[in-house]
């Protein structure tokens, strides 16, 4: 009797555990929601069991969370055993998945990132040790993207040698992988799994020891960071359009074992831009999304990160997201909004069109593994609207675009050649132009990149004898300018300046296949700096493969699936009218009950010579500041 009573108060403990943490929202159908809880905290639940059963109260009733991943070690702190058994066995209780989770920096730093040394026996030491706890205790632990090597000591220096900082980084680092985390993990748990999050910064991999050609072979699987938050005050400047292409190109990089994208409110300005990163790696098709880190979602949406635009009807909408989550002020039943009710507000959003989305299609972007140059080209080709889907391999497409990256191929003149003489287009820009041009790309083109720089201020499109549409005006954007042989080679974009002129844009054929040259101003930013008019005729020639193609300004980005969906979605921060150009004539919205007729035209192609298709429909639309619409094609 005495055992049933236990049992039966075991029991109601539970019970009233459960319940203390109240009823959680329901799952999202298309994506999983998970949580990374830093060691500090670790250690707090540990001691105030209180605090940890509130803490999750106020999360949990908010937000669906499917998993938390519980780290071990950071920065010199370090969880003990019975601390990450506490805290785990706390949300096993709560019905949530746990996984462990490690971020290798060292103490210190001083508000910069300082990794651990590895060549200092100690600090190996202390890894092998850390991934041995961890794997006691999770079957599953992530390692953050501090996961990187940048320490310059003097043992690093004599343990160098003569090889550059990056060969060494690597070597270290796979090194290290193999035999101070994954042998002692599965020494202990020879079923544990563990993952790597490789960070935003994608161009700068190699100098950090970051493995893009093997770390993924060597983990079963990847994490990506996504996180891109206010460029015009954070150091990096990463454009929000990587929020998305960064996943894809890590998708392409390890198919089927990106399990999913990784999130932080850090310095986002604006509870829109919080929100945008949701989305994005929602649109990318991301499995899973990480929600870094758990305090966060614990703090008061501060009314001061309410943007200017809001009262709009706006994809994040402010007011509603507090008439959702918070009651009806005045009733009585209000609550503060925390950011766990903005990234269930926001997420909700995306959930409604995820289901709907095909597979990403985009401009086939070739960017081989450990590579640089034209650094974050790509996400700024993103934020002019033209769809872009990156791979570490030369993809299977018929129109392949290279920028100066893909200088890292030592194969790539005689593969540009191999696919113009099968017929098909390259697009090349003017970095790896001038990368090639002592590399024998001279048999395909007498194009080059001179030392002069030309300040165009006016735009002219179209090619032939006499030919020309002016197309708009901007300030002197700076660009290299590119030698051509005229009636051999065609500017089918051109800049002017005081009676000179610069092509953006050329065109040469070369087998049975056109290569086209994009000049990149001198800062690629300055692209989102032109007319609409002048992007439109750059799209006409660069996107005109892709099934929908955008017209408009810069700031808007176009997502293409293989199903027939789109998404526009606008990071301006006023409303935007944009054109949608296919062959369809009718599209249905994927979050409203209506459906569109496109508008016939006569020409796609107002600008001479213009290889662009001669006929299809328009469709006009505008875009609240910082929001999002989805569409489905019907022919």
């Amino acid at each position: 009797m005495r055992t049933l009573r236990s049992v039966l108060g075991a029991i109601l403990l539970a019970l009233l555990g459960a319940a203390s943490a109240g009823a959680s929202p329901t799952p999202y159908r298309n994506f999983k929601v998970t949580v990374y809880i830093p060691v500090t905290v670790v250690q707090r639940m540990a001691r105030d069991p209180a605090w940890m059963r509130s803490s999750w109260r106020t999360i949990r009733r908010r937000l669906h969370v499917d998993q938390v991943f519980i780290e071990s070690y950071r920065a010199g702190v370090c969880a003990t055993g019975a601390q990450l058994a506490r805290v785990k066995h706390f949300f096993r209780a709560q019905h949530v998945a746990v996984a462990g989770g490690m971020a290798m920096l060292g103490p210190g730093g001083d508000g910069q990132f300082n990794t651990l040394d590895y060549a200092l026996p100690q600090e190996r030491a202390l890894a092998r040790r850390m991934a041995t706890l961890t794997a006691r205790h999770f079957n599953e632990f992530v390692l953050d993207d501090l996961y990187f090597f940048n320490t310059k000591s003097d043992a690093d220096i004599a343990a160098k040698g003569p090889r550059s900082w990056s060969a060494y980084r690597l070597q270290t680092m796979d090194w290290v992988s193999r035999n101070l985390i994954l042998k002692p993990a599965e020494a202990v748990n020879p079923h544990v799994r563990v993952i790597i999050k490789f960070p935003n910064f994608y161009p700068s991999f190699q100098d950090m020891g970051f493995d893009l050609v093997h770390e993924p072979q060597i983990f079963p699987e990847i994490w990506t960071g996504d996180e891109t938050r206010y460029a015009p005050t954070t150091d990096q400047q990463l454009l929000p359009y990587e929020s998305y292409e960064i996943f894809r190109y890590f998708e392409n990089i390890a198919p089927g074992r990106n399990a999913g994208g990784w999130v932080d409110p850090i310095a986002m300005h604006f509870l829109d831009r919080y929100a945008e990163q949701l989305w994005d790696t929602i649109l990318a098709k991301a499995p899973a999304i990480n929600l870094f880190e758990y305090t966060n979602l614990l703090e008061i949406a501060n009314p001061k990160h309410r943007a200017t635009w809001q009262g709009r009807p706006t994809t994040f909408d402010y007011q509603d997201m507090l008439r959702t989550c918070c009651g009806v002020p005045g009733t009585g039943r209000t609550r503060r909004a925390r950011l766990a009710d903005v990234v269930a507000y926001a997420l909700g959003k995306v959930n409604r069109i995820a289901a709907a989305l095909g597979q990403p299609v985009g401009l086939a972007t070739y960017r081989p593994l450990d590579s640089s140059g034209e650094d974050f080209l790509p996400e700024m080709l993103g934020m002019i609207g033209i769809p872009i889907e990156m791979y570490p391999h030369w993809p299977h497409a018929r129109t392949v675009l290279l920028s100066e990256a893909a200088r890292h191929d030592p194969h790539i003149v005689a593969e540009i050649a191999a696919h113009l003489r099968a017929g098909e287009h390259i697009i090349i820009t003017s970095g790896l132009l001038r990368a090639l041009q002592r590399r024998g790309f001279g048999k395909i083109t007498d194009m080059r990149v001179t030392h002069r720089i030309v300040a165009p201020t006016r735009y002219v499109a179209g090619f032939g004898f006499g030919a020309g549409t002016p197309i708009g005006k901007t300030r002197p954007i700076l660009f290299p300018l590119i030698h051509f042989a005229t009636n051999e080679d065609w500017a089918v974009v051109r800049g002017l300046d005081d009676g000179g002129g610069v092509p953006l844009l050329l065109m040469d054929h070369y087998g049975k296949g056109e290569l086209y040259v994009l000049d990149v101003p001198e800062e690629q930013n300055d692209l989102a700096a032109l007319p609409a008019s002048v992007l439109d005729a750059l799209r006409g020639y660069i996107a005109s493969g892709l099934p929908v193609r955008l017209e408009g300004p810069a700031g808007v980005s176009l997502f293409e699936y293989d199903n027939g969906a789109f998404v526009v979605e606008s990071y301006l921060d006023h409303p935007v009218a944009v054109r949608i150009i296919g062959h369809f004539d009718r599209i249905e919205s994927l979050t409203r009950s209506i459906s569109l007729r496109g508008e016939p035209l006569r020409s796609a192609s107002p600008f001479p010579g213009a290889h662009r298709a001669s006929h299809g429909y328009g469709y006009e639309l505008r875009i609240e500041p910082h929001s999002f619409v989805g569409f489905h094609t019907e022919s």
